[in-house]
């Protein structure tokens, strides 16, 4: 798994980097065929007042790229939130792979399968 944390008009410090490693591991725990992850991290200045904190995360799995953004006041309420709701996108994913409801045609009594014909 490759994880590349960046910065845009922000400088990453080792606690918010820590911070995300730390965050993610609950992504890795759920779902282990993680390829690749990276994480941007921005600051958008507006007005002396109201500055905003971004998150995103670009996420690869096997098959499938998972994109999520997060808004918030304070930087580590924007990744608590992108956290959140790329926990439930990779859920959502994985049961979507290990859906096996469905009964193979083989193992159908003779009578289902000639009412389906």
């Amino acid at each position: 798994m490759n994880l590349t944390i960046s910065g845009h008009h922000l400088e990453v410090t080792p606690a918010i980097r820590d911070y995300v490693q730390s965050k993610l591991e609950r992504i890795v725990r759920h779902f282990d065929q993680v390829i690749e992850i990276e994480v941007i991290l921005t600051v958008d200045n507006l007005t002396e007042k109201e500055k905003r904190q971004k998150a995103e995360i670009n996420l690869r799995l096997s098959g499938k790229m998972v994109n999520v953004k997060s808004l918030a006041q304070d930087l580590y309420a924007a990744i608590d939130s992108l956290i959140d709701k790329l926990d439930r996108q990779v859920m959502k994913h994985k049961d979507k792979v290990q859906d096996h409801d469905h009964q193979a045609i083989k193992h159908l009594p003779e009578t289902e399968l000639q009412a389906a014909a």
